[in-house]
């Protein structure tokens, strides 16, 4: 499945990140690792929705990629 890939990269492109190798480069820590913010998390969710196949697909999608909010309302993407 690269729905995953091509949302990261949509959001680089996006956002002015700069990828190394066309994958976005892994966090290395809490401290130093810039949040998510909730305008980020509503693009994604569009970038998503536009790229799956069904509401299904849609669903499927958010969830792998921490975009449904948990029971305490935060998106997993977020914390």
């Amino acid at each position: 499945m690269s729905g995953s890939v091509e949302v990261r990269q949509f959001l680089l492109r996006h956002e002015g990140g700069d990828p190394v190798g066309g994958v976005p480069s892994q966090r290395s820590g809490q401290a130093d690792a810039p949040r998510v913010s909730d305008d980020q998390v509503r693009r994604a969710r569009l970038a998503v929705a536009a790229g799956a196949i069904d509401a299904r697909d849609c669903a499927q999608l958010l969830e792998m990629l921490g975009l449904v909010p948990d029971e305490e309302g935060v998106n997993p993407v977020q914390r």
